[in-house]
């Protein structure tokens, strides 16, 4: 089977959307999984917004990097520069992609102007995903 790692710095926000996203928008044979540089917990405000597009996360759990479980993925996709530049080195049979997303739990201002954060990085994630999903389907 067929396994996909979404990797960013703590575990929390990105990679735990594109984990919910791919479990749904995937072909079954692929295995999804997101880990974290450090492991910081789901973010609530991650969950929320998720939530508000049908797809809960809330049983995710924030996990650290293992560079074994790594080396056996099919692919690997870094969406921030942390962890793509702290990544531990795979076997050239890895795939990897990166996409740089702001991370939406350093959003300031309002709760409400956070959450706007938050939602737009949740559909350029869901966009990228469904985009993801029509190549590995070719």
């Amino acid at each position: 089977m067929a396994k996909i790692y979404f990797l960013c710095t703590g575990n929390s926000c990105r990679s735990q959307m594109a984990e919910g996203f791919a479990r749904q928008l995937l072909p079954a044979t692929w295995q999804v999984a997101s880990a974290g540089l450090e492991a910081q917990g789901v973010n609530p405000r991650a969950i929320s917004v998720m939530q508000e597009v049908g797809v809960d996360i809330s049983a995710q759990q924030s996990t650290r990097l293992d560079s074994s479980a790594l080396a056996q993925a099919t692919m690997i996709v870094t969406l921030c520069g942390d962890a793509r530049d702290h990544c531990p080195v795979t076997p050239a049979t890895v795939t990897r992609e990166h996409w740089p997303l702001p991370d939406p739990a350093q959003a300031t201002g309002t709760p409400e102007q956070q959450l706007a954060v938050f939602r737009a990085v949740r559909d350029e994630i869901r966009q990228r995903v469904v985009a993801l999903a029509r190549q590995l389907a070719d």
